[in-house]
């Protein structure tokens, strides 16, 4: 194994120093070191975090290969400076058993580009009608212990009730996607005045609300693990900060496009900009923008959900939600919260990695400390063009966006997987 010597580099914003990496680990941190036998990269001008920890990706394998494999997947995310991914479930078969988590985490694993964390589904194919066999996805290779039907809510009351009860046993967590379906059907963009004035059905901030707010009342009532994926209005932050206040063991992610993006790119009528749940309002994105900085939102996360081109060329009405993310993650972050490292580093690498209980994952680079960590130049500001994208598919809503940040190395266990800006392998 190469030993890495990283030369006057800010570790998370303090003042420059080096890092020498050997045998998968840090292995001296301070000024002037020296390695013969180590290949010197020049940190000057670089930030280096721990590395980044997605708890909302979709890699779309199996089933979807057209449009994303784990392993160009996990090439993206590395590019983008993560080290860890957790894959939703909601693949062609579901990741509902045992054996479809196994594949997904194996897979990852051949891949070697970032650890590849299975999310297992809540209910058999995600149909909402009953327990999918988390004792058996808990207890496989895979050790999943987070637990999501994305795409789709666990509408029924009792049904989220008992999965939370259930993961309890093994300390696992149940990731929700807030929507009440009934008010939801036939949806198109966020209920509001673009909506009126587009003519097209609306999808309500309330049908977000309602569902947060019973699910923070199961949790509470049962005592179980609650998180809240992508949420994105400014009622679901207060309810959120209310449960929190009572000490309801709930935490919650907010996606980089609703951090920056809001419904009004739906006037162009690009599919581009449909996604669930919808693009917000202004007051939505500011009221998102505190929430994270004051810790209401734990943990900024992607969900990067890649398309094929005929799911997003189309007729709007038509076109499947979803946007990619991991690619641009990071400078979205550095955009919406200028160079607060530690705070960056918080959000995006420590806590999710604690929350989704990734050992060795958001980890400060320290001596002993496991070397997963992504080098950054804040001061390269690039354009995003689709067409260099590693994601299979090109449904990136920030095309010819010009953000903050380029993501110089990352590195997995020590070992290089992205170096010059490039991929490793």
């Amino acid at each position: 194994m190469t030993a890495y010597l990283i030369t006057s580099v800010s570790v998370v914003g303090a003042a420059p120093t080096d890092l020498l990496i050997r045998d998968g680990v840090v292995a001296e941190v301070g000024a002037g070191l020296s390695a013969p036998d180590a290949t010197v990269i020049d940190g000057t001008g670089l930030v280096a975090l721990p590395g980044l920890v997605d708890l909302h990706t979709h890699l779309r394998e199996p089933g979807r290969e057209d449009a994303e494999t784990v392993e160009s997947g996990s090439r993206a995310a590395a590019l983008g400076g993560y080290t860890a991914v957790c894959a939703m479930a909601n693949t062609s078969p579901v990741a509902d058993t045992a054996g479809v988590v196994e594949q997904v985490w194996r897979l990852g694993r051949e891949a070697g580009l970032v650890d590849v964390q299975p999310v297992g589904a809540v209910t058999v194919g995600l149909a909402g009608e009953r327990l999918a066999e988390l004792g058996a996805m808990a207890d496989s290779a895979a050790q999943v212990r987070m637990f999501s039907d994305d795409g789709h809510c666990v509408a029924d009351p009792l049904l989220m009730r008992r999965a939370l009860e259930y993961v309890k046993a093994f300390d696992g967590i149940i990731a929700q996607h807030a929507e009440e379906p009934r008010l939801t059907e036939g949806a198109q963009m966020h209920e509001g005045e673009v909506s009126t004035r587009l003519g097209l059905i609306g999808w309500p901030a309330v049908a977000e609300e309602a569902i947060i707010a019973r699910d923070v009342l199961l949790a509470e009532h049962v005592g179980s693990r609650l998180h809240v994926c992508h949420v994105s209005t400014a009622g679901s932050v207060e309810v959120l900060r209310q449960a929190k206040a009572r000490g309801v063991r709930v935490t919650a992610e907010v996606t980089p496009h609703h951090l920056l993006l809001t419904d009004e790119r739906a006037e162009s009528y690009d599919p581009v900009f449909k996604v669930n749940p919808p693009l917000r309002t202004s007051a939505d994105v500011t009221a998102l923008r505190a929430a994270l900085a004051d810790g209401v939102i734990d943990i900024i996360a992607t969900d990067h959900a890649p398309h094929a081109v005929e799911d997003k060329e189309c007729e709007w009405a038509y076109a499947r939600p979803g946007m990619l993310g991991l690619e641009t993650a990071l400078s979205i972050a550095l955009d919406v919260l200028g160079p607060e490292w530690d705070l960056i580093a918080e959000r995006m690498s420590r806590t999710p990695a604690r929350i989704a209980g990734l050992t060795g994952h958001g980890v400060d680079p320290a001596p002993g400390a496991p070397a997963n960590l992504t080098l950054v130049d804040p001061a390269v500001r690039r354009t995003i063009e689709p067409a260099e994208l590693a994601s299979r598919s090109r449904n990136t809503p920030y095309a010819r966006m010009t953000l903050p940040g380029r993501i110089v190395a990352t590195f997995l266990r020590g070992e290089p997987t992205v170096l010059d800006g490039k991929a490793v392998k």
